[in-house]
């Protein structure tokens, strides 16, 4: 084996350790998006991520580390598809985002909400201050009317 067989080997089994720890990350951002839409409420599509972005950024020790951006996508409804992403920032999650989306809740889940709101007793009604009348006031009268006045009396 020469040093040039020896150079591509090595360079084929890194490029392969990093296709397979990269096989990892996304698996891993696959199943922190499953979590966290499981905690909205909604539903994971496709159960898929997908790589939108791969750049460098700052991680939250400060050292510099590749980001990899995914997309996914869910539903709350069933109907409608909203677009979602998770930054894994090395092997470290970092924020996961998800459009604004129609939240439809469930039918007992209103009427639930409708019969408490009626059990509350009616708020006591405050008594207001009386409300001044606006008038314009011409600056020349004010000073004629207040120029004995001096400040802070």
């Amino acid at each position: 084996m020469t040093l040039g067989n020896l150079f591509v080997f090595l360079l084929l089994a890194t490029a392969a350790a990093w296709w397979w720890r990269a096989h990892g990350i996304r698996e891993r951002a696959l199943q922190l998006a499953r979590q966290h839409c499981a905690r909205q409420g909604v539903e994971l599509l496709d159960e898929n991520v997908a790589l939108r972005r791969l750049r460098l950024r700052r991680g939250a020790n400060g050292m510099l580390c590749l980001a990899r951006e995914y997309g996914f996508e869910f539903t709350a409804s069933g109907q409608d598809r909203y677009d979602g992403s998770i930054t894994m920032l090395g092997q470290r999650p970092g924020p996961i985002e998800l459009e604004p989306f129609r939240f439809h809740p469930e039918p007992h889940e209103v009427r639930a909400v409708v019969e408490i709101a009626q059990a509350l007793p009616a708020p006591a009604a405050e008594p207001q201050a009386p409300r001044h009348k606006a008038e314009v006031v011409r600056l020349d009268e004010w000073r004629r009317n207040h120029a004995d006045k001096k400040v802070g009396d």
